[in-house]
């Protein structure tokens, strides 16, 4: 087939796929079950399993609680048991799923297949579950393993459960691990959000305690992460290399429609899409990951999944899953799911909002402010520690969320900015500003919405807006990091974020510890309205309730010495600050030369995409930006000289050709430009991350605006590659 032929047959397919319809589960009497009888049918957790004794659960869960030794003969019980599982559920291979520095998923599959005196029986070996032993060279390791020092290990995460992935044609049985190299630095993303767990929740429960919670044995954090990703037909997909080779589109004029009317947003869900959402949740829910809410984004082809929230550690594997899961299904919707921050320019982008609290293991959610948060001091101190912790540690927190595809959202009108600060919405300010200044706050009671409507309910006016342009929100009983992209693991931001809180939570022990003379109530108040106007005063600069997107914020974030790191670039080496990345060394939540190691896989990472980027767009201009042009510039000059030819004037053929020559002049002279540019070589990795970020980069975003004008020019029948307004509508 001629290649000018592929969009069009493209188009074709895509709007004549028809629903995808499946088989959900019934009982015997054929009536369809409900999601919580079938909710977690394919998840294995020790606790809950038949076949284990409740004796080697409790022990099971002390290992978990305190860190002590798993004992072999318990890990032999739990093995055992968790193989009649899988196998009676199709499972025929087994698999260590861990989170290398690649920011997606790894597994290595063995069989349950073994020999017993030459006879085939199926076993997996308490050894097999606890430990594996991937090749730790050929994962990003930042040149701390060299391809002869290749040892590396698995290592079970008892507090994640089990799951089984079902195949076409076999099950596969995944044990959530963490990936450490030989001498046991942290080559994954879940072994450094294990440690910030575990010391945020010793803190904090020591905190709990001394302002006299006895009861509270462990504070667990907590985070439900919502998820925004793209829909585009397959067929559009395959003939864009560049959403191929890079995730999103590299050039592409914009459609006269796209988000103005805000139409999009929360709209009817077309019948293919909601029938792909339908087997997402299915296929989540079988995985035991509360799927809750489903809908349109506010772009059009553009849509969101957020889960209800749990523990840290559970939630950022099922993140993982959700991502791999709306790709897997996508696939079969004759989708493809774009998780690129940025897969189209002029429409908005994705993130993925990252809901986070702390809870007892009571049920207690310290973030709750109650009906009179102003008296509710709890409620305060944590809340002023955490704000505090965002001021001390901006820079960090604005690290983790830096990468090649977040940069073309932070500060870009649709996004938070890339300055870190908090909204705490009104009430919560006039409060905090009243303990600043010791003045008094008057409660203004419940406020009525009144709706002017008898026949609809009266709305309770809530304590905060949401503000969608701040990138660290207080919504009602619990802080949302919203500037995280799509791609990324939560993992990593979360583990800073932790990271930061812990430590905000160790000076306030200390400080508390001076300060209560006794153990009476009043006392207690007393100590923690000092402790948050310690914090509250300290971090006062980094409160803003109004617009993030605004030009007067970057001034006046800069009066208030905020700090701006403004792409990738700028923000990555502050893993190489030490004053920032102290209290994570010093508490062994990364280790320094880990912070090295993942310096250098982010920077080289970050360096390696946008060089992908930069030769897949100099390949589309190549071969079909330009053979498009020409042969449209052959068209018209055809037209004008047989209008010659006859005595007729072409003024109107001339000007366009005029205007087409021009531009593919520009083109041409911004191609050779970037070209010149990437080809320029620069062995240093920080110095070249610099160069891309502020001198390639642009020169790739002219030359791609020289693509679209010359795109806007083109006849339809002319042009090879499919639209925006065909990938972002048709399906």
């Amino acid at each position: 087939m001629p290649s000018k032929y592929t969009r069009l047959e493209a188009k074709k397919l895509a709007i004549s796929r028809s629903e995808r319809s499946i088989e959900r589960p019934r009982d015997a009497q054929g009536k369809l079950l409900k999601v919580s009888e079938y909710y977690g049918k394919n998840v294995f957790h020790f606790s809950s399993a038949p076949g284990i004794p409740e004796s080697v659960k409790k022990e099971l869960e002390t290992v978990c609680l305190t860190g002590s030794t798993l004992k072999k003969e318990n890990a032999e019980i739990v093995a055992k048991a968790v193989t009649e599982w899988a196998i009676e559920n199709g499972a025929t291979h087994f698999c260590h799923w861990f989170q290398p520095l690649t920011g997606s998923t790894a597994e290595k599959h063995d069989a349950f297949l073994d020999l017993e005196n030459d006879s085939p029986i199926e076993k997996l070996s308490a050894t097999q579950l606890m430990q594996g032993e991937p090749d730790a060279s050929s994962f990003p390791n930042g040149g701390s393993r060299s391809t002869f020092e290749a040892r590396g290990y698995t290592s079970w995460d008892l507090t994640s459960p089990m799951f089984i992935v079902e195949g076409v044609n076999g099950n596969t049985l995944c044990i959530p691990t963490a990936f450490v190299s030989y001498y046991g630095d942290a080559l994954d993303i879940k072994t450094p959000l294990l440690r910030s767990v575990t010391i945020l929740n010793d803190l904090a429960t020591e905190f709990m305690n001394l302002i006299g919670y006895k009861n509270t044995k462990r504070v667990n954090v907590t985070c439900g992460a919502e998820q925004e990703y793209f829909l585009i037909d397959k067929s559009f997909y395959y003939a864009r290399p560049d959403l191929v080779m890079t995730g999103r589109t590299l050039l592409g004029s914009i459609s006269q429609k796209n988000q103005q009317l805000d139409d999009h947003y929360f709209g009817r869900i077309p019948e293919r899409v909601l029938s792909c959402m339908e087997e997402i949740d299915f296929e989540l829910h079988k995985l035991g990951i509360p799927a809750k809410t489903r809908h349109n984004e506010v772009a059009p082809g553009q849509f969101e999944l957020a889960q209800i929230f749990r523990d840290a550690n559970i939630a950022a594997d099922n993140n993982q899953l959700v991502m791999s899961t709306i790709k897997d299904v996508a696939e079969k919707h004759n989708f493809v799911a774009l998780l690129h921050e940025k897969p189209f320019a002029g429409v908005n982008g994705s993130g993925k909002h990252l809901n986070w609290s702390l809870a007892t293991d009571e049920g207690l959610n310290l973030l709750e402010p109650g009906s009179e948060p102003h008296s509710n001091t709890k409620f305060l101190a944590v809340t002023a520690i955490v704000i505090e912790a965002v001021h001390r540690r901006a820079k960090l927190l604005r690290m983790g969320i830096a990468s090649q595809g977040n940069d073309h959202r932070l500060g870009a009108n649709e996004a938070p900015p890339s300055i870190i600060s908090v909204f705490t919405g009104s009430t919560l300010e006039k409060i905090f500003s009243s303990i600043k200044d010791g003045s008094a706050f008057s409660p203004e009671g419940d406020v009525i919405l009144d709706l002017g409507a008898h026949q609809l309910a009266n709305l309770a006016m809530d304590n905060t807006d949401r503000n969608r342009t701040s990138p660290f929100a207080f919504t009602g009983n619990k802080f949302e990091f919203r500037a995280v992209g799509s791609t990324q693991s939560v993992g990593f931001p979360l583990s800073l974020l932790n990271a930061a809180v812990a430590e905000v939570f160790e000076d306030s022990i200390t400080f508390l510890k001076k300060e209560l003379k006794s153990g009476s109530e009043s006392d207690i108040n007393s100590a923690l309205m000092k402790l948050t106007k310690k914090w509250i005063t300290n971090s006062w600069d980094i409160i803003f309730n109004g617009d993030g997107y605004s030009k007067e914020w970057l001034v006046e974030a800069e009066k208030r010495g905020l700090p701006n790191l403004k792409n990738t670039a700028d923000a990555l080496p502050v893993l190489l600050d030490t004053e920032q990345t102290r209290y994570l060394s010093e508490k062994g939540i990364f280790k320094k030369q880990e912070l090295e190691m993942r310096f250098n896989v982010l920077i080289e990472r970050y360096n390696t995409l946008r060089e992908i980027e930069f030769s897949t767009l100099l390949g589309l201009v190549k071969k079909n930006v330009l053979p498009a042009a020409f042969e449209f510039k052959k068209n018209l000059a055809e037209v004008i000289k047989l209008q010659r030819e006859i005595g007729l004037e072409s003024s109107v053929e001339t000007d366009i050709y005029k205007k087409l020559n021009f531009n593919v002049e520009t083109l041409y002279a911004n191609f050779n430009n970037l070209t010149n540019a990437v080809e320029t070589s620069i062995e240093d990795e920080v110095r070249k991350s610099v160069e891309i970020a502020n001198v390639i980069f642009p020169l790739s975003e002219q030359l791609a605006d020289s693509c679209n004008e010359i795109e806007d020019m083109m006849p339809n029948e002319l042009w090879q590659l499919p639209t925006y307004y065909e990938m972002l509508f048709l399906r």
